[in-house]
């Protein structure tokens, strides 16, 4: 009885590995700000994308499958995985070839396509929108409210509105901005689990190198 308890507090949160490909509701997009992750980890491990001669701003960190409350992940699939080329096409919107294949390992055999189709939809969901333009122009670290940042993207999409668009943050800096698409990439709103914004008043937001 307490097994089937905690079976049914789990539910709507992330479900067990292996699902089944294709079986999802929309996804998410989860755009992260790259000098960010650069100065939190990017850096200390030699992450290609922290190259500054790249001058990376807003990078895909993956198309990811979503339930309406939850998220598949690892699925089984048929589908063959992506060849080192495929992988590498990907490093200039992702930061790295190995990002590329992590992200179709733990999100994109869930997606239900072949690794070159979900590559393609992925790239054509990163071309959908528009970074924020005044965020390229910080030539220091500034301290802001995530609020700001999202009111940016909103006012760079008009086409998206508040529940569709969440900010995340961690070690007191901002860390992604997640927009939630259907499986169309038409802007759709956020599962309550997705939309949890950042609420810093004092959020870092490094400049682009």
């Amino acid at each position: 009885m307490r097994w089937m308890l905690l079976w049914a507090m789990l539910a709507g949160t992330a479900c067990a590995e292996g699902e089944r490909a294709g079986d999802f509701d929309y996804y998410v997009m989860a755009l992260s700000w790259s000098p960010n992750f650069c100065a939190i980890e990017g850096d200390a491990k030699g992450a290609e994308q922290c190259d500054p001669a790249l001058d990376h701003g807003w990078v895909l960190h993956g198309l990811w499958p979503q339930y309406e409350a939850g998220w598949p992940s690892f699925c089984n699939t048929s589908a063959r995985n992506p060849s080192r080329g495929q992988t590498a096409a990907m490093a200039d919107i992702m930061g790295s070839d190995g990002l590329a294949w992590y992200q179709w390992k733990k999100h994109g055999r869930c997606s239900g396509l072949e690794s070159d189709a979900y590559y393609a939809l992925a790239r054509n969901a990163f071309e959908s929108v528009t970074p924020p333009a005044v965020l390229r122009k910080l030539d220091k670290t500034v301290a802001l409210p995530a609020s700001v940042v999202e009111e940016a993207w909103l006012q760079a999409n008009p086409g998206l509105s508040r529940d569709m668009v969440t900010i995340t943050c961690r070690d007191g800096r901002i860390m992604e901005t997640r927009i939630c698409l259907t499986k169309d990439l038409d802007p759709r709103a956020c599962g309550s689990d997705v939309r949890r914004d950042c609420t810093l008043s004092n959020a870092l937001l490094d400049p682009i190198r």
